[in-house]
């Protein structure tokens, strides 16, 4: 099941993608008098009411599919039926915490000056006002418009309470994924490489993290592919264009540590609750490892796609 929120009324409404690829309105589609009309109004909402609460999603969404064409024209007709072009935000609009791996695929490290791979998963925080949509403008900030790169990500986002969990188990609490780009302003990363001492590095490197803050600087979508829809998390395919241009092109095979070694390991600390989110880091090809390095400017597109979830397709500008 791919679960989307569509741009719709102040905080969006949660919707499914068809067979079809029309987007389906879940509580527009609601039968009238029965558990249907108690589905939540957000997608957060929803993986919060855990298994009831998917469970009614694919009530609904396997009821309208078995409908004749006549009973589907109805549902068009009343809008709860739209297009697959239809305005999406973030899947989750309003995670409580976003945690972004760093130093995390082997080919990334080796494109960094041959950065060694670390002991064990590393990671910052990321502002969730920094959260956008699926063709959503990512603004270029009037200071730091010259150094902003693009990062292809797969993000977990959480079905359950995780902490203190292990490896074995760590997928259990997945509700499913999507696809994301940590946006970063590189403006100070060349700070970070040249300090001298440990409190330059640290101070260099807490600006550098600031650089990714910016509204917008995390795109995610365009939809919630459900982890039942998946067989193995490492055959997902990631693939990265700069208006069309191949730029990376990856799989979490090539990650350092498991995606479910490294739920484990951050759940030592985080309590991640439904609708939060876990970056689970970016491979090769990023602007600021190329010689000379590449950028994004004004007009430029940037997408990130992931087989079997789709594509992640922003702009750059104002």
């Amino acid at each position: 099941m791919r679960l989307v929120t569509i741009d719709c009324g102040k905080n969006g409404e949660p919707g499914a993608i068809l067979e079809t690829g029309e987007v389906l309105y879940l509580r527009r589609a609601a039968l009238a008098d029965t558990i249907e009309t108690w589905l939540p109004g957000s997608v957060r909402e929803i993986l919060e009411a855990g298994r009831e609460g998917l469970g009614i999603v694919w009530q609904i969404v396997d009821r309208v599919q078995a409908l004749p064409g006549d009973k589907l024209a109805v549902l068009r007709n009343t809008g709860a039926i739209v297009s697959a072009d239809a305005r999406l935000l973030a899947p989750v609009t309003n995670p409580r915490l976003i945690v972004a791996a760093g130093l995390a695929y082997r080919s990334h490290l080796a494109e960094m000056a041959g950065t060694p791979e670390p002991p064990y998963p590393t990671a910052f925080l990321k502002s969730v006002n920094s959260l956008a949509g699926p063709e959503a403008r990512i603004p270029l900030p009037h200071d730091t418009e010259t150094h902003i790169d693009y990062e292809g990500e797969l993000a977990v986002v959480f079905g359950r309470d995780c902490h203190c969990v292990n490896r074995d188990t760590a997928m259990d609490y997945v509700a499913g994924f999507t696809v994301s780009n940590d946006v970063s302003a590189r403006d100070w990363v060349r700070d970070v490489w040249e300090a001298q001492s440990p409190w330059d590095a640290r101070r260099t490197w807490e600006v550098n993290i600031m650089g990714k803050q910016f509204p917008s600087f995390t795109p995610m979508g365009p939809c919630l592919l459900t982890v039942d829809e998946v067989d193995d998390v490492c055959a997902l395919k990631l693939t990265t264009r700069l208006n069309g241009k191949v730029m990376q092109c990856s799989a979490p095979s090539d990650l350092i540590f498991s995606i479910p070694e490294t739920i484990a390991f951050f759940s030592r600390w985080y309590q991640f609750r439904p609708g939060d989110v876990l970056l689970t880091g970016t491979p090769a090809g990023v602007g600021v490892g190329r010689k000379p390095p590449i950028f994004m400017r004004r007009g430029d597109v940037i997408e990130v796609e992931i087989e079997g979830i789709g594509v992640l397709r922003n702009s750059v500008g104002a």
